[in-house]
């Protein structure tokens, strides 16, 4: 067994097993996320927004005077000059708000998934892969506990014990392998010592 102490960390290594042409195709690609908030937000202020100007039409058509808020309006932008402060930090606010709303079209999102190799459209959760890495780490010999950061492009594996962490290594690596993501991220695995001596499997 290796002793942590003089070998705490394996360095980092990517898929071991040979290499495979890769699918490729709009169905292997992350799905993007239905932006269902900022989709719910724009349609929100678009709702007032319209419902207040179209009360106000109707009621000045009626014979109503129009709301007090319109004339006040004009006559702010009759009178305000373009460098005052409230017009400079509406139209910051207005910037502000439109770039969000662009990175959001730009963007995937999707960040959770991972893309799946056996089949188009098949993705996999990323903390369903730091588990399935979590159990078999604890199946390893003289591994008390584990903890699993699973990346887009890194999976960090820290094992608690006296495991032998090359051997760790490769056995996770197969079990990466085996899950058969489309684009295998780097593998780092290191070993941190425990008060109690974990187990033997």
């Amino acid at each position: 067994m290796a002793d942590l102490a003089a070998s705490p960390e394996i360095p980092p290594q990517g898929p071991q097993s040979a290499p495979e042409a890769r699918p490729s195709g709009p169905g292997y690609r992350v799905p993007r996320s239905p932006r269902t908030r900022a989709a719910a937000l724009v349609a929100l202020l678009l709702l007032v927004g319209s419902g207040v100007l179209l009360y106000d039409a109707a009621s000045s058509w009626a014979g109503h005077r129009p709301g007090s808020w319109r004339g006040w309006l004009a006559g702010q932008l009759d009178t305000r000059q373009l460098s005052t402060g409230w017009v400079l930090g509406g139209a910051a606010v207005v910037l502000l708000f439109g770039g969000w709303l662009l990175v959001l079209a730009v963007a995937s999102g999707g960040r959770r998934w991972l893309v799946l190799r056996h089949a188009p459209g098949a993705v996999i959760d990323r903390k369903g892969v730091a588990a399935l890495l979590q159990t078999r780490a604890l199946a390893l010999p003289m591994v008390a506990h584990a903890r699993v950061r699973a990346g887009r492009r890194r999976h960090r594996v820290t094992v608690h014990g006296s495991a032998d962490l090359a051997a760790a290594q490769q056995e996770l690596a197969a079990e990466l392998a085996r899950i058969g993501l489309l684009t295998e991220p780097t593998l780092r695995v290191r070993g941190r010592p425990v008060k109690h001596r974990p187990p033997v499997h």
